[in-house]
């Protein structure tokens, strides 16, 4: 298997309180495929976390972030792909129109924050969408799988009960 490789994930939230989602049906081979994910990727040679954000949402969206929050980092371990290091950022304002409808990856479209989590998306996302949600300060989330099934998840490094809240 590959090395690790570091990535940016990014919820544009719009004043309906909306989140931009991608749905990913596009890519073959694709880990994500059929979810419902945010924007964002892989970082190039030497970019930083915000420079890859910023041109992974342009490039994938068109929108030029004009302020946005570094959330938390979330750490994916699974048996079928190498370690993942994604850097979790929110954005509320940007430059432009977001390409909404079809593009590369997916499907672009604006979702209720409330009613994403009933969206066909990862198990270990609900658990750091929770967190958003609560507005929680910078966090490190590392979630393990089994194939698509979430087998641990450790928050700031307290294991979490699966299947249960976050408290």
């Amino acid at each position: 298997m590959p090395m690790a490789f570091n990535c940016t994930l990014c919820y544009l939230e719009n004043d309906r309180g909306e989140y931009l989602m991608l749905h990913r049906v596009k890519k073959k081979n694709d880990v994500n495929q059929d979810k419902w994910i945010g924007v964002g990727g892989k970082f190039e040679e030497n970019e930083s976390p915000d420079e890859c954000l910023i041109r992974e949402v342009r490039e994938e969206t068109g929108l030029t972030l004009t302020d946005y929050r570094y959330r938390g980092i979330v750490t994916f371990v699974s048996d079928r792909w190498p370690t993942e290091y994604m850097h979790l950022f929110t954005a509320d304002r940007w430059q432009g129109e977001p390409a909404c409808g079809d593009s590369a990856e997916g499907v672009l479209e604006w979702v209720p924050r409330a009613q994403v989590p009933e969206l066909p998306i990862w198990e270990g996302d609900k658990l750091f969408f929770r967190l958003l949600d609560e507005e929680r300060p910078f966090f490190s989330l590392k979630l393990c799988y089994r194939g698509d099934t979430l087998t641990e998840a450790v928050l700031d490094g307290k294991r979490l009960p699966l299947g249960r809240t976050l408290t």
